[in-house]
């Protein structure tokens, strides 16, 4: 069957596609839309159309290479019964360690002694230093404890001996040593808090203007999930007054980020291009998982991580329906 790539994936996901003898194929000068109305699956790494069903007849299955499915049409792929699946805890490592990077340049001033050790010289770099703290004993805010929201705690509660404060959907268990804490509490509280939650209808501007106005005037957002859990106006507002210590930023309500974004000219924010979740270990990790889960589907098993189970039931119908072999009865 043919599997569409949105964007290329690590060598060791293309050679499961070859070795379970699919042909797979980028988007060319024909682009991604004419390729999906050719492709049984789709692997994806950037949005899909929101009719996508209907631009893509053949699909049996579109698997997430990561964890955030808004980048598929999920309510849209469950009516026509195609199913959706992602690679959750494949980049927690990798999200987690670059989010501990974020607060280590923040606490160390390491970006403004950079710059000002090449323009102004040693003596003024070096002043900077009056201005930098340790993480130990700092307050750390986790909104969102998946994998990613669970690894972090881990790393800065037993390597930097900070106190973890931890928000999720639903009441299970914290992990060992994070505190519970509503929304506004965390973000009155922390030092950092960091933004790790998946984009749903729930979380959508989370981070809202009053939210941003509960934090400490040297607190920093950082932000690893996606664009619009934050209200942009409100933080650019209020990193434009200095009324919060800062911003990291690796995501944006439209990506890339436009080149007259307010946030290009403010002195009080790190921006970087969603990247946290791509070492060449973690994208080897996520291109093998979704090709596992692509050649599973097609198949005719049930995925892994499976997202909408209810789209089972459909999907046999729409294997039926283009002539596959008939799908698993039962998980």
């Amino acid at each position: 069957m043919l599997v569409a790539l949105t964007d290329p994936i690590d060598p060791a996901g293309m050679a499961i596609l070859h070795r379970a003898g699919h042909e797979v194929a980028l988007p060319g000068a024909e682009g991604l839309e004419a390729l999906l109305t050719r492709a049984e699956a789709v692997v994806v790494r950037r949005k899909l159309p929101d009719d996508l069903s209907a631009r893509a007849p053949r699909l049996l299955a579109a698997v997430r290479q990561g964890v955030g499915v808004d980048m598929i049409p999920v309510e849209n792929c469950t009516a026509h019964g195609v199913l959706v699946a992602n690679v959750p805890g494949a980049n927690a490592d990798s999200v987690a360690e670059f989010a501990i990077g974020q607060m280590l340049a923040i606490a160390r001033r390491v970006d403004t002694m950079h710059a000002e050790l090449l323009a102004k010289g040693w003596a003024t770099a070096r002043a900077r230093s009056d201005q930098a703290f340790e993480l130990r004993g700092r307050t750390l805010g986790i909104v969102g404890m998946g994998a990613i929201g669970t690894r972090l705690a881990e790393i800065t509660r037993d390597g930097f001996r900070m106190r973890v404060l931890g928000h999720r959907r639903g009441m299970n268990a914290m992990p060992a040593g994070v505190e519970r804490a509503d929304l506004d509490a965390l973000f009155a509280e922390s030092d950092f808090i960091a933004l790790a939650c998946p984009l749903t209808p729930e979380t959508r501007g989370l981070a809202s203007a009053a939210r941003i106005g509960r934090m400490k005037p040297t607190a920093w957002l950082l932000n690893v999930a996606r664009g619009p859990v934050v209200d942009g106006p409100a933080l650019v507002e209020s990193l434009r007054a200095g009324r919060i210590g800062g911003a990291a930023l690796d995501v944006y309500d439209e990506q890339p980020l436009a080149a007259d974004h307010p946030l290009r000219d403010l002195p009080n924010v790190i921006l970087t291009p969603h990247a946290a979740g791509l070492s060449s270990e973690a994208v080897e990790r996520m291109s093998t998982g979704a090709a596992e889960e692509v050649v599973r589907i097609l198949a005719g098993g049930r995925p892994r991580s499976f997202i909408n189970p209810k789209a089972w039931e459909a999907s046999r119908a729409r294997r039926a329906a283009l002539g596959h072999p008939r799908m698993e009865a039962t998980a």
